[in-house]
């Protein structure tokens, strides 16, 4: 065999070829292997021990974030709910505070009446006379105490004297007609008089 001839274009072609392997191959391989051989366990330094205790997380500001987006995700759905509640007992709610403000008004009535009516002594049984003056006196001051539309509430005159008429310890011959007509006829001559004195 016949050596070949290198001619100096072939020789340039090499010496060119060389060079650009050791710029784009070698070089850019060289140092990342240098830094995992200086990251190697055997040449690695050991980490500082951190405390358990001194570490902090920053919680509670998450916390706090959290519950300030909660309440203001809840606020308006307690508020529809509560508005509800409202709606659904509040009718009955109103009726049995106002039964109770009407019982009330006749009890502390009957209780001034028995006590400004001579004759009349609380927890005796009452004559007629005596029942059906307690029960004017009682009317007269619902009437001239209680607001009109705690007087509405209870019936009216005629209402807060059956009522007070309920309540009474009356005798066996007691009844509406002879104790709770005169009443009412008194009561509502007393307020038919103190309506022309307003008016006047």
């Amino acid at each position: 065999m016949t050596p070949t001839k290198v001619t100096p274009n072939k020789a340039f072609v090499r010496g060119f070829a060389r060079t650009m392997a050791r710029v784009f191959l070698f070089r850019p391989v060289l140092p990342p292997l240098l830094l995992l051989g200086c990251c190697a366990p055997a040449h690695a330094t050991a980490l500082p021990a951190v405390d358990a205790a001194a570490l902090v997380l920053p919680w509670g500001d998450a916390v706090v974030a959290l519950a300030q987006g909660l309440s203001a995700l809840l606020t308006p759905v307690l508020v529809a709910a509560f508005a509800a509640v409202l709606a659904r007992f509040g009718g009955p709610l109103r009726l049995l505070v106002t039964d109770a403000l009407v019982e009330r008004l006749v009890r502390n009535a009957t209780d001034y009446a028995l006590n400004a009516v001579a004759g009349a002594v609380q927890g005796r049984r009452l004559t007629v006379s005596v029942g059906s003056a307690v029960i004017a006196r009682a009317v007269q001051r619902a009437l001239d105490q209680a607001p009109a539309w705690l007087i509405r509430a209870a019936g009216g005159r005629e209402g807060v004297a059956e009522k007070v008429f309920r309540s009474l310890p009356l005798e066996a011959a007691a009844t509406a007609g002879n104790t709770l007509e005169p009443a009412l006829q008194h009561a509502l001559g007393q307020g038919s008089a103190r309506e022309t004195r307003k008016a006047v």
